[in-house]
């Protein structure tokens, strides 16, 4: 089979997509990484690549007005869509899908982070997904409304949208799948100032829930790559086969 390529949304440029390039590059993906905060375009349409998948960041999917590379991510989305390629949203990236569908993307009520690894769990429709409850790293001070037409497959206690499918090929994740061990290192050292904030967990709590819970993500992740980024657009409509095993508790 010849190389296809995902177009990799990042917004730093130390950005990196960690796990989720690497899986991609063993699923012969060519890899097309762009920063648009960094001035580079983003293609007019979606000819060129074959999947998309745009990463998190520190800035907030709001920031459309004040940052060209924010609101020409915002108005790459419906293109991206329409193509009914593979599109996955992490964290930022769901935000972002989230707000390009017409949802709120807004603070916590109480002004709490979710910083640490937390428990989600499968909706109804999620259990094709998810088989049970899983432990999940998250990084955020955002979170978003439930799209009109979306359907929610997982929920959190601090934010309840976790993870939802728009489509038949469209993903947002609330969470991280794509960090390594190395990563949650560099985070918790550079910045560390966000550990201060309400509801973030101390660095030795990372340290230690990726000791106990990355096995479960690392399987996990492989099994809905697998699904989502091997299939064709117009075939296994919503992906629905067995649920996506193993999970934790």
């Amino acid at each position: 089979m010849p190389p296809r390529k995902a177009l990799l949304i990042v917004h730093k440029s130390t950005s990196d997509p960690g796990r989720v390039g690497r899986l991609l590059s063993e699923r012969n993906y060519e890899l097309d990484i762009r920063c648009p905060n960094l001035g580079v375009p983003l293609p007019s349409r979606m000819a060129g690549h074959d999947a998309v998948v745009i990463f998190g960041g520190p800035m907030s999917a709001n920031d459309g007005r004040d940052m060209p590379g924010i609101g020409a991510e915002l108005d790459f989305i419906p293109v991206a869509l329409e193509s009914g390629k593979p599109f996955l949203g992490i964290c930022l990236g769901a935000q972002l899908l989230a707000k390009a569908l017409g949802a709120r993307v807004t603070k916590h009520p109480e002004g709490l982070a979710e910083i640490g690894y937390s428990r989600i769990a499968p909706t109804t429709e999620g259990m094709a997904y998810l088989d049970g409850p899983m432990m999940v790293y998250e990084w955020h001070r955002e979170g978003f409304d439930l799209p009109r037409g979306a359907t929610l497959l997982a929920e959190g206690t601090v934010f309840p949208n976790q993870f939802f499918r728009y489509g038949d090929h469209a993903f947002g994740m609330q969470f991280h799948p794509e960090v390594t061990g190395e990563k949650i290192e560099q985070w918790t050292l550079r910045s560390a100032e966000r550990l201060k904030l309400p509801g973030a967990q101390p660095r030795e709590a990372h340290l230690s829930g990726f000791a106990q819970y990355d096995g479960t993500i690392n399987r996990w992740i492989q099994c809905f790559m697998d699904r989502l980024f091997d299939s064709v657009p117009g075939e296994n409509e919503h992906l629905e086969s067995a649920a996506l095993s193993p999970t934790s508790a």
